[in-house]
């Protein structure tokens, strides 16, 4: 093993600096040793170990735009006039909510393919089954985030694709429509809607994300960063470690401070529309669909078929709930079933790709 790996438990030397007077005033020695301790498997499939942390980085752009957003914006009747005074009147109003709005879509894309990188990894293995479950459990809701901030601006596009989406939970056998009427505060989507949409988007679903999210970076500083079996199976003198703190913390960064340009760019050079106001009595425009990653089941839903008394849509809401069941179990299937679990993650991922690409050239988008 390394000579780094071999050398884990030497005291680490007492930090200076900044660093060094925290830890003089507030006894964070502790933490910071355990931090020094901790060690990062270093090979060809190390990048994979950034997608959590680039997740972690849109969460907390999504909250600090979000605030800023929140001094003008206002719900309920005067949802559209406040954002269209956010984009035309405010200072640098529209860079914040572009911003936002390409923030709110990377960080979804990014807990996805942490996810899929988590189980194409094996990292939901004993004794990691409550990471993987939080982290499950924090892609529901980035994508119940998004779904929630969609109406928000109150244009033709949110208003809509909305109601696509109220349809959809409606038809979830059960519970469905009792959701989708607390959801709504009334018969159809109208100004009660955003009132609650606001108060899920900005208070409910945050809290709860904060709350996940805490455990789940609770168990992964207890448990280590899981090893695959590619790493394992290196010869012991080419297993190369590097040191959570501060190298893998300082990589970590630079990918941060990359992403950030990225996004930056993104927002001044493609600003985020804002449609035309929203008229609930109009007909459903033409190329009208959800975002993209609700796509695929959006594609799902229009080509099954009604089967005896069941409608295509409770047959969907089956079929994605069944989905969504056997990948969060995913960690009790069992060492002897793992070749399994990589076939059925590649079909729903292949699913996913294949129907999300049928939606948008459905829609003319491609």
């Amino acid at each position: 093993m390394s000579e780094l790996h071999n050398d884990q438990n030497k005291t680490p030397s007492a930090p200076s600096g900044v660093l060094g007077w925290l830890a003089d005033r507030y006894h964070i020695q502790g933490l910071i040793d355990y931090l020094a301790k901790k060690e990062v498997p270093s090979y060809r499939h190390s990048f994979w170990y950034y997608m959590g942390g680039l997740s972690l980085l849109f969460f907390m752009v999504q909250i600090v735009t979000g605030i800023l957003l929140l001094f003008y914006y206002t719900p309920g009747k005067e949802a559209y006039s406040s954002v269209k005074f956010i984009v035309e009147k405010v200072e640098f109003g529209w860079l914040i909510r572009s911003i936002h709005s390409y923030a709110a879509n990377l960080m979804v894309f990014f807990v996805f393919v942490h996810m899929f990188s988590v189980i194409f990894m094996k990292a939901y293995r004993r004794p990691r089954e409550l990471t993987y479950i939080t982290g499950f459990i924090l892609l529901a809701l980035s994508m119940g985030m998004g779904f929630s901030g969609y109406l928000l601006p109150w244009d033709e596009l949110a208003f809509f694709a909305t109601k696509i989406g109220m349809n959809i939970t409606e038809s979830v056998p059960l519970i469905g429509p009792i959701m989708a009427g607390m959801l709504k505060g009334g018969p159809e989507v109208g100004f009660d809607t955003i009132s609650r949409f606001f108060a899920l988007h900005v208070w409910g679903i945050p809290i709860l994300m904060i709350g996940v999210l805490g455990a789940h970076l609770f168990f992964i500083q207890v448990q280590g960063i899981s090893e695959p079996d590619g790493f394992k199976a290196l010869p012991v003198e080419k297993q190369k470690y590097v040191k959570f703190f501060p190298t893998f913390m300082y990589d970590d960064f630079l990918v941060w401070l990359i992403a950030l340009n990225g996004l930056i760019v993104l927002a001044v050079f493609f600003p985020w529309e804002l449609g035309p106001e929203a008229n609930v009595f109009a007909p459903t425009p033409e190329g009208i669909h959800p975002e993209w990653y609700f796509m695929a089941m959006f594609q799902i839903l229009k080509i099954l078929p009604n089967i005896g008394p069941l409608e295509s849509e409770h047959i969907g809401n089956i079929i994605f709930g069944l989905t969504g069941l056997i990948l969060v179990l995913i960690p009790f299937w069992g060492e002897k079933r793992e070749r399994l679990v990589s076939y059925f993650t590649i079909a729903v991922l292949a699913g996913l790709i294949i129907f999300s690409i049928l939606a948008y050239h459905a829609v003319g988008k491609i």
